[in-house]
């Protein structure tokens, strides 16, 4: 097992005194078959009137803060240890038709948890140039192929083909513009990856969390310099809990091997780490967001 340490600090400001605020924070690492939580909490300042800790319709830990006064600035601070290890490879050498064929036939509480996974959501959803999508599906998966081996292949071909570009888009930016261009982010790749198996009948779910960086060869590791991460997962047919694969095209890892879960859904407005609202007059407001991975520990 490897543990890690992440520290998640949302600041904002603004430009006049603001009366209210509520926010919405997933950022807490959720339990997985090979991730446990050690240790988790959120930290906001001004402390809250209003805490409340709960979960979503995914099983995602999600907090609710409510600031009900006059304040200036407002910062949310997410500080968690998980140990985390390596999962198998499926070993199951089904086709992919099998398993997507399967998915479709579940029924009853299978249905009810697999079933959300399979349906096509507006960020994974080309609207104006289907056909680039179709194409790569096509692509990848052929007619009788082992379900692992054309998913590790997904994997490889947006890895390969994409160009990751910090710039090139935003949380906004649809999924056309990603085929057209292929540039983007971890975002980007996994709606990408997501709106693949998805077409061709294969469950998948986006996955939110982190990754440890490693930097340059000779060089310190800079505070504040990780930041959210994004990959995807895909039903495997094993059963409606396990059988889920988790896969990185931004770095062609699959499984991930350096990854910290925080949660999972159909897409990215699932999962925001941090999303709210605020009332008082119209100024400027300012967000900052350092992320720290560090390894703690590693045990055989």
């Amino acid at each position: 097992m490897t543990r890690y340490r992440v520290v998640h600090r949302t600041s904002y400001t603004y430009g006049l005194a603001v009366n209210d605020a509520y926010t919405v924070a997933c950022l807490l690492p959720r339990d997985r078959e090979f991730q446990q939580v050690v240790h988790s909490q959120v930290v906001a300042t001004p402390t809250p009137d209003e805490f409340v800790e709960t979960r979503d319709v995914f099983g995602n830990r999600i907090v609710q803060l409510g600031v009900h006064h006059r304040h200036d600035a407002f910062e949310i601070c997410a500080d968690s240890v998980v140990e985390t290890r390596v999962p198998d490879l499926p070993t199951a050498d089904r086709s992919w038709e099998e398993v997507a064929a399967t998915a479709r036939g579940l029924r009853g509480a299978a249905a009810t948890k697999v079933g959300p996974y399979r349906a096509a959501t507006q960020p994974s959803t080309p609207s104006k140039r289907p056909e680039l999508l179709a194409a790569l599906a096509r692509r990848i998966f052929t007619p009788g192929r082992p379900v692992v081996e054309a998913v590790t292949d997904l994997s490889r071909e947006i890895f390969e083909t994409y160009t990751f570009d910090s710039t090139a888009t935003d949380w906004a930016t649809p999924l056309d513009a990603v085929l057209e261009n292929q540039r983007g982010v971890c975002q980007d790749f996994a709606h990408l990856a997501t709106a693949v198996l998805r077409s061709v009948g294969l469950p998948s779910s986006y996955v939110s969390g982190y990754i440890e960086t490693e930097p340059p060869p000779g060089e310190v590791k800079s505070i504040g310099a990780d930041a959210s991460h994004a990959w995807c997962s895909v039903w495997t047919g094993d059963s409606d809990d396990a059988g889920w694969l988790d896969i990185d095209p931004t770095n062609h890892q699959v499984p991930p091997t350096r990854h910290v879960t925080v949660g999972w859904g159909r897409d990215y407005a699932d999962v925001a780490p941090v999303r709210g609202v605020v009332l008082g007059p119209g100024s400027n407001q300012r967000m900052s967001v350092a992320v720290d991975v560090t390894r703690l520990e590693s045990e055989p």
